[in-house]
């Protein structure tokens, strides 16, 4: 019923249940509608944000595999020289020593490359242990502050140190004295020591053949400069290294 304000007529309306029934019906088809309409748009919208990162860490992921592919083939042009220098040195595919031994290419990748360690068994001090002259700069017992058991060698930082001769590595390691240290037990009561290396590049227990590159040079421990410092003990007593290796012209 509708009542209006005035001298109008009153009015009546008569609405049947079935009608009232359809309404609802209607209304909640509506709402039920109006949901899935937002839901959608909700699911679909974070959908479109997913995609948008998902083709950032693509593009992010294609960035990375071009430096990836960059890398790999500066890695293959710095393995061939490498090869190279190894062959320049010497280095053949059979087990005979050149003047510096240097471990094959990693991989091995390289054709008449062995990417086996040789092992070629003990042998006595007779190499000098620098792939360079150098200087000598303190000689055995020749020190101002007490004795010197060894031999001092100036030369480059990152200069080659390798083994005066074939055997195993019994020590090595960081000394408060020594810095990073190499110690070679050459059987027969003979053992080598190189110190202040940069960094060393053999293990404990490791057969090294003579000739071996097993250390970098450095100043590394209680040094003053970049040197070389080598030992060479006999039954455990320091002998003067110059009476067994020659320093070269």
């Amino acid at each position: 019923m509708i009542i209006p304000d005035g001298p109008r007529e009153s009015r009546t309306f008569y609405v049947s249940y079935g009608a009232l029934s359809a309404l609802a019906a209607i209304s909640v088809v509506m709402v039920i509608g109006l949901v899935i309409v937002v839901g959608s748009w909700s699911y679909f919208a974070a959908r479109a944000l997913r995609a948008t990162s998902l083709e950032a860490e693509v593009e992010a992921m294609a960035g990375d595999r071009v430096r990836l592919e960059i890398l790999g083939q500066r890695l293959e042009i710095i393995e061939e020289q490498y090869g190279r220098m190894r062959d320049l040195l010497g280095y053949a595919s059979s087990d005979e020593l050149s003047n510096v031994w240097l471990p094959p290419p990693t991989g091995a990748r390289r054709a008449g490359t062995r990417g086996v360690r040789a092992k070629d068994g003990p042998t006595l001090p007779s190499v000098w242990p620098l792939t360079g002259r150098g200087f000598v700069t303190q000689g055995l017992h020749e020190g101002l502050e007490g004795e010197h058991p060894g031999l001092d060698v100036a030369v480059a930082s990152n200069s080659y140190i390798r083994a005066s001769g074939g055997g195993t590595v019994s020590d090595v390691g960081e000394d408060v004295v020594y810095g990073h240290f190499v110690v070679i037990d050459h059987g027969q009561g003979y053992s080598t020591l190189y110190g202040h290396a940069s960094v060393t590049l053999v293990g404990l227990g490791q057969q090294v053949r003579e000739r071996e590159v097993i250390a970098l040079s450095g100043s590394t421990g209680r040094s003053t400069g970049p040197h070389l410092h080598f030992e060479v003990l006999v039954d455990g007593k320091h002998v003067d290294p110059l009476t067994l290796v020659q320093q070269p012209n």
